[in-house]
């Protein structure tokens, strides 16, 4: 994406500036949300296996324990190819570790194992690209097309701009027009004033991701609005923070990881349900979301609540509901599957960055004032794991093309 202030790209760098600091033996240990999630029962009957996930991202190492096998980047168009597993940050490398690493070596675990990753590099703003020539590295749009082209199933971008762009946008609708399930974090702006959801997050077909902690609470730095869906674990478990993958490091915060989780999520339910659209998958997510409001309400902070895929796989009664109506229709301003007719938005010149960052200790405190129960809630316990949701972010932007909640 494009347009971006000058704070999310201090974010950017923020993330991976951090001094590497967790063993390899520890890793896994910190992802705390596995337990809960019941990631060991849910891979009884789903791993994510012949579900391909593209990786929008600054590119993916294949050569990681918890990658070797796991990375089909002969399969990405060669118009979009240049050195798609040359990371230069470990941000997209962390992406697919969270999505379908397999956790050898005591590498990250991912939550999705049995799935694959097809990966897509592109340039991201505050982050040095050592591409020998960076202008054969593709923007976003360019990827996006390109993966919506290819026999992925999800297209996951944990990335973010504060402002929209008209191509990227026209990607994002060509992309859905193909039946792709496109998952976005929504951004790492929750400590600013007002709504502050970014793109592609913010666009009619995208579903848009916030962050929580281990504690139940809301990530504060997670941005807030009404155009996020879900909520799922965004920090204080490792991740990698530069391009020498040397060592992980702690507290890797950000919605970015968050979006990565969903992507697993939803990799874990088709492919338990392969013959499922992606409307039914979207439906699935949504009425088995934790929350303790009417679904017909969304929260503008943790949208339809908290990812709870092991309640779809436990249910072999579940009906996904019809496979060619699209459950955020009304939001979309239409059909999933259809091509949307409205006015494109500005095309000013962007530039994206990574939805990942590091706030201070403490900042996943409860922010005051704010009521659970109302839908809006910083905090959300769920039964079943206890899996906490979050705050999410909202995007002022998106006004004229994605409906607005009215809370």
């Amino acid at each position: 994406m494009r347009a971006v202030s000058t704070v999310a790209s201090v974010l950017a760098v923020a993330a991976v500036g951090f001094a590497p600091s967790a063993a390899a033996a520890d890793v896994q240990s910190k992802q705390w949300y596995l337990k809960p999630m019941q990631a060991e029962q849910m891979w009884k009957t789903s791993t994510g296996k012949g579900v391909k996930i593209a990786v929008i991202d600054t590119g993916v190492n294949a050569d990681t324990p918890s990658l070797k096998g796991q990375v089909l980047a002969d399969e990405v168009p060669k118009s979009v190819a240049y050195r798609v597993t040359a990371d230069y940050s470990g941000h997209g490398t962390t992406m697919a570790e969270l999505i379908a690493g397999t956790g050898s070596q005591g590498g990250l675990q991912g939550l999705a194992p049995g799935a694959k990753i097809v990966p897509f590099r592109i340039r991201l703003e505050g982050m040095k690209d050592g591409a020998a020539d960076e202008r054969k590295t593709p923007e976003s749009e360019t990827a996006i097309r390109a993966a919506a082209d290819t026999d992925v199933k999800i297209i996951n971008m944990s990335f973010g701009a504060l402002g929209p762009s008209s191509k990227e946008e026209e990607a994002i609708k060509y992309a859905a027009s193909k039946g792709k399930m496109l998952i976005a974090a929504v951004g790492n702006d929750g400590e600013k004033s007002g709504d502050t959801i970014g793109y592609p997050a913010a666009f009619p077909y995208v579903v848009g991701v916030s962050s929580s902690d281990e504690a139940g609470s809301v990530s504060k730095f997670s941005s807030s609005g009404g155009y996020v869906d879900f909520a799922a674990p965004g920090q204080d478990f490792p991740g990698w923070c530069d391009e020498t993958f040397k060592a992980y490091c702690d507290d890797v915060h950000g919605t970015s990881p968050a979006a990565a989780i969903t992507s697993a999520s939803a990799a874990l339910i088709w492919s338990a349900h392969p013959d499922w659209t992606v409307n039914q998958v979207t439906r699935a997510l949504i009425d088995t979301a934790g929350r303790s409001w009417p679904k017909k309400d969304p929260s503008t902070y943790l949208g339809y609540g908290a990812v709870r895929p092991r309640l779809v796989l436990a249910n072999r009664n579940y009906d996904p509901g019809p496979a060619a109506v699209d459950p955020l229709a009304k939001e979309n301003g239409g059909d999933v599957l259809a091509k949307s007719a409205s006015t494109p938005t500005s095309s000013s010149p962007t530039s994206s960055t990574p939805s990942q960052s590091q706030p201070p200790k403490g900042t996943s405190a409860a922010v005051p004032g704010v009521e659970s129960s109302s839908g809006s809630g910083n905090t959300l316990w769920i039964a079943l794991g206890a899996v906490a949701a979050v705050l999410v972010i909202g995007g002022a932007a998106a006004a004229f093309t994605r409906a607005r909640r009215a809370r």
